[in-house]
């Protein structure tokens, strides 16, 4: 299973096929994220696509997206449909609360549950989470209109959130039409990555092409980030 602890908030880039995970990997990205912006925030792509897509990847660490299943044995099956494409994460949507009776995750495949900031998640929903068996937990914004994360949830709620993953040892990372400037404030709260395909494309056109030179200034302002000390 992979390591779960990174040191500081790494650059997560959602790619749709393989020649875009192989300019994510050439210009920086830490984790590459198989995922169809055609299809809406967590639109999951055919399974031989991702599969092309972790081989392209070569030694970076890959996760690709299962959709947004209604129920835990919607969300058992989703999951499954990917569990042998070769990433070493899946995520799934998750809303807070859900019933996680039923719900089968991979084994030895660490599932990350995905929260939609419109439905107002807490810290608080975390601990069930851990409880279900996921291994990390991010926060996503469902519509793609324009409004960013911070405009649905203020930094204490995220930070809140952040700080609830790691006491409960989750990845925990934060996405929803970030822009590089978002890049230290977002930071600072302690996530083990922030998400981005928008704001990596030109025109921040998130059904567009990656931008090269986008991605390499995201890796290099998260590289600049001094690791969170935990306090004692």
């Amino acid at each position: 299973m992979p390591d779960l602890a990174f040191p500081r908030p790494r650059l997560l880039v959602s790619v749709r096929d393989a020649a875009e995970a192989a300019l994510a990997g050439d210009h920086g990205a830490d984790l590459i994220d198989a995922k169809d912006p055609d299809r809406g925030a967590l639109g999951a792509l055919h399974p031989e696509t991702v599969r092309a897509i972790a081989a392209a990847s070569g030694d970076r660490l890959t996760s690709a997206v299962a959709g947004e299943p209604l129920d835990a044995r919607e969300a058992s099956a989703c999951l499954a449909a990917l569990a042998g494409t070769g990433v070493r994460y899946l995520k799934i949507a998750w809303a807070p609360g859900r019933d996680a009776a039923g719900l089968r995750l991979p084994a030895g495949l660490p599932v990350i549950a995905v929260l939609f900031a419109e439905d107002g998640p807490e810290g608080a929903d975390v601990p069930a989470l851990a409880a279900a068996g996921f291994s990390g937990a991010m926060i996503d914004t469902r519509g793609k209109d324009g409004r960013r994360l911070t405009d649905h949830l203020p930094l204490p709620r995220l930070a809140s959130f952040a700080a609830s993953c790691r006491a409960h040892g989750l990845l925990s990372g934060l996405a929803g039409s970030l822009s590089l400037d978002d890049i230290p404030v977002l930071a600072a709260l302690g996530p083990g990555y922030l998400g981005f395909r928008g704001g990596l494309c030109a025109q921040g056109d998130r059904r567009g092409r990656l931008d090269p030179e986008r991605i390499a200034d995201g890796a290099r302002r998260l590289a600049g980030v001094v690791p969170r000390v935990e306090a004692a």
